[in-house]
């Protein structure tokens, strides 16, 4: 039947069917001969948005990047962005310090890059140095006799008053004892204490006299002794001033050799003259022990003593090295806390306590002054972390808050870290959707991510780009220590790269599938000895990975070949074809035979679609069979009523339908039915057609062609079978070798067709015709079969619609 048809229904030569890589652009025995290239593959746009976006200093100025690939490109990024860091100086050090003035609000450090490392390491050596310099300094001979010379003079002081008071007490009689219980006055007969019997034994008058004369300097005494607290806190305010003066001493040298390393660094200095002056004022505490009162007290003391030389130590939020550049970080855990930072709190004493010491610095205090990578959807799917970063960007500083401050819901005191200037780069990595999605819904997106990074997918298969590709692969050969490739193995892997787009012109810019495919190529390729991996061994890879995949695909084909799915592949029927789909898995995509028919009757020009009436078809689904009436309309019956009803249906199909790719098919059904011409069922079709009656081009061609191939071939292959494709497919088809293979022996043949009148002319083997001057199809063809057929239907509508008026009109008569 196919010799007989015209030139433009040949089948397709088996050299258009696959479209081999000849790497006619560069030279090279092996992947070890090329120079490799580390870059990014096709993707000129992306890289100019990316240097734009690093570029502008404004505000704003953040990248979102978008494409498929994830984890290649946050790899390709992440790379031009340390390239781009290392000509920047780096990143400025972080530090916190205890505020002496407010112990709530920790103080931030800029300091150079390794500045905050060695302060830290200065501050820390102080801390430890300090109390035994304080305590040299007070055990020395010259303190300790200053010290005992002072108590020395506030007990004469004491001793004198006292004395005045015994003076006084024995011109009276009376002597003043000093007892457990405080001071006493007693008389005195002969240089002796006069006993309490013999005191009873005295006149009334002599009781009352020596009474009155205790009374009297009692009260005396008493006025001496209100005096002591004023002379002990004058006592104390001596030691004070004396501590405070030895401690200054003590401490002069170790400041001022700090000062002297830090000189400049104005915030330090200011630093280190608070701590000189709290070690002066806490010197005491520094250096007791209190080790006499008792095991707790002096474990309180203890603790009083790391209290407060922690306030001395700095904590080095973010430290740089110096010529490191500008730092590149990428956070796989974007959180609230490992974004912006967190106040950590310890157990002391039962109590839950914090400090400046323990706040930690978040991913944003690392990339200052450099750069941030993200992923875009972890970013969202972490509570509050999208809207601090956003804060963050917007107000351009780091403030450090748990989520409860953040929004009000937390009232009690706790630390408030003074906020850090923030300079940074953001890059979000993720899907265009995310992309769409954030810019229709968040109305401060686009002030902050002003830059699109768009990575496409498919790169043109050039000479040039396949010379570049081949370089890619020699680099992802070496990055996986992997044997090299051939010539041929790398021309195989270049059109593989070419398969997984669906394009014979393009190539995947997916470099991870590609990277494991040469990884298990590799893998194959050592059991046969050393050498080079060949093509034979991608080959294999190729194979082993569909078909540990490729379950579900044979139980579908062995239920059609067992019979329980019905599609034919021979004879011929009316209203029926085989439409082909694609279905997709976690690994795999493959083509499915699918059965569709096609009924008519006298109706009113309705077409069903039962799929949509089931609720099984989607959208774009019904779309297409609305088409089919609008081509019907106008190509039959463009000035008279559509006097037809028809229904399509999936055979078999329990799952939806979408998609458009089986309009064709549809339209080849109904029209078969319509003109009652038959079919033939050793062809499958795919393709959409427009009102026009144009066949378009659609997806997955290429695994829709070797899915009813592959059932044919299980049938037996009988030199009939084939596919009719879109002639706009052409060049996307990258068929498997086994397909190229029967259609270069005349097995099995595919066809491009342009019009619905080309589909059908192939499926029916009758001409469709044309009109002529007179506007009438020529006699036996298939348009004039459908026309006819139509004509009749609208004839016999026309009949009843008379019977009906006529029946009326005898039921109103008198």
């Amino acid at each position: 039947m196919s010799d007989n048809l015209p030139d433009d229904l040949r089948p397709v030569p088996a050299e258009q069917l696959y479209r081999s890589s000849e790497l006619t652009a560069v030279a090279f025995g092996t992947t070890d001969d090329l120079d490799a290239f580390d870059g990014l593959l096709g993707q000129e746009r992306a890289e100019e948005a990316l240097s734009l976006g690093l570029g502008v200093a404004g505000n704003g100025y953040n990248i979102f990047a978008h494409g498929p690939n994830a984890g290649d490109k946050a790899r390709q990024v992440r790379r031009i962005l340390a390239a781009r860091a290392a000509d920047r100086p780096p990143a400025f050090d972080w530090c916190y310090i205890y505020n002496f003035e407010n112990e709530n609000k920790p103080l931030h450090l800029r300091l150079p890059a390794g500045r905050g490392a060695r302060l830290r390491q200065d501050l820390d050596a102080f801390a430890s140095e300090v109390q035994s310099v304080l305590a040299a300094a007070f055990e020395s001979e010259e303190y300790q006799t200053r010290r005992q010379g002072l108590e020395q003079q506030s007990e004469g002081e004491q001793q004198q008053g006292l004395e005045a008071v015994q003076e006084k007490a024995q011109q009276r009689g009376l002597r003043l004892i000093r007892t457990p219980m405080g001071f006493i006055f007693a008389p005195v007969r002969d240089g002796e204490v006069v006993a309490p019997q013999e005191l009873q034994n005295l006149s009334e008058d002599e009781q009352e006299s020596i009474q009155k004369a205790i009374e009297e300097l009692q009260e005396e005494l008493q006025q001496l002794m209100r005096q002591e607290p004023g002379r002990q806190r004058h006592l104390a305010q001596h030691v004070r001033e004396l501590d405070h003066e030895f401690a200054d001493l003590a401490v002069r040298d170790l400041i001022g050799d700090l000062k002297q390393r830090y000189a400049g660094e104005d915030a330090v200095l200011a630093h280190l003259e608070a701590i000189q002056a709290d070690v002066i004022e806490h010197a005491r505490a520094l250096v007791e022990s209190g080790g006499r009162a008792g095991g707790q007290v002096q474990v309180m003391a203890q603790q009083q003593r790391e209290n407060i030389l922690e306030r001395y130590r700095v904590n080095v939020l973010v430290s740089s090295e110096e010529g490191d550049g500008a730092p590149v970080v990428y956070e796989d855990n974007p959180n609230y806390q490992n974004l912006i930072g967190r106040v950590e709190y310890q157990s002391q004493f039962g109590a839950l306590t914090t400090s400046f010491g323990l706040i930690r610095g978040g991913a944003l205090h690392r990339a200052n002054g450099g750069y941030l990578v993200l992923d875009a959807r972890k970013v969202l799917m972490q509570p509050y972390a999208w809207e601090a970063l956003k804060r963050a960007l917007s107000a351009r500083v780091l403030v450090i808050e748990s989520p409860g401050q953040a929004l009000g819901l937390i009232s009690t005191s706790s630390l408030e870290p003074e906020p850090i200037p923030l300079d940074v780069k953001v890059v979000l990595l993720g899907e265009r959707q995310v992309y769409a999605l954030l810019e229709e819904l968040d109305p401060e997106f686009p002030e902050l991510f002003k830059v699109q990074a768009d990575f496409g997918a498919t790169p043109e298969r050039t000479p040039e780009q396949q010379a570049l590709y081949a370089r890619y692969v020699a680099h992802l050969a070496r990055r996986q220590e992997l044997r090299p490739l051939d010539r041929g193995a790398v021309a195989r892997v270049l059109e593989h790269s070419a398969r997984l787009t669906g394009d014979s012109r393009k190539l995947t810019a997916q470099t991870r599938v590609i990277a494991d495919l040469m990884r298990e190529a590799d893998h194959l390729g050592r059991g046969r000895g050393d050498g080079p991996t060949t093509a034979e061994d991608v080959q294999r890879a190729i194979r082993a990975r569909a078909h540990r995949a490729d379950r579900i695909r044979e139980e579908l084909q062995e239920q059609v070949l067992r019979g329980t799915m019905r599609i034919a592949t021979e004879g011929s029927r009316v209203g029926q074809i085989n439409g082909l789909a694609v279905l997709q898995t976690a690994e795999l995509a493959f083509g499915r035979p699918s059965r569709i028919t096609a009924r008519t009757r006298l109706g009113d020009g309705h077409i069903l679609d039962i799929e949509r009436e089931v609720e099984l078809g989607g959208p774009l689904h019904s779309k297409g069979v609305m088409i089919l009436s609008g081509y019907l309309k106008a190509h039959y019956a463009p000035e008279t009523p559509l006097s037809l009803s028809a229904s399509l249906v999936f055979e078999q199909s329990y799952g939806a339908v979408d998609g458009d790719s089986a309009s064709s098919a549809e339209l080849y059904a109904l029209l078969s039915a319509i003109a009652e011409v038959p079919l033939r069922q050793c062809l499958a079709v795919t393709g959409s057609v427009n009102q026009l009656g144009e066949i378009q081009a659609i997806g997955g061609v290429n695994e829709k062609v070797e899915g009813f191939f592959d059932l044919c071939a299980a049938r037996g292959l009988t030199g009939e079978q084939g596919v009719l494709i879109p002639s706009a497919n052409l060049e996307h088809l990258m068929l498997d070798e086994r397909v190229v293979d029967a259609c270069r022996e005349g097995r099995f043949h595919i066809w491009a067709v342009d019009t619905v009148d080309q589909g059908m002319e192939q499926l029916t083997g009758l001409a469709m015709g044309e009109r002529d001057d007179q506007g009438a199809y020529p006699e036996g063809t298939l348009n004039a079969r459908v026309e006819e057929r139509l004509r009749h239907l609208a004839d016999v509508r026309r009949s009843f619609q008379k019977s009906g008026d006529d029946a009326e009109g005898e039921g109103n008569g008198p």
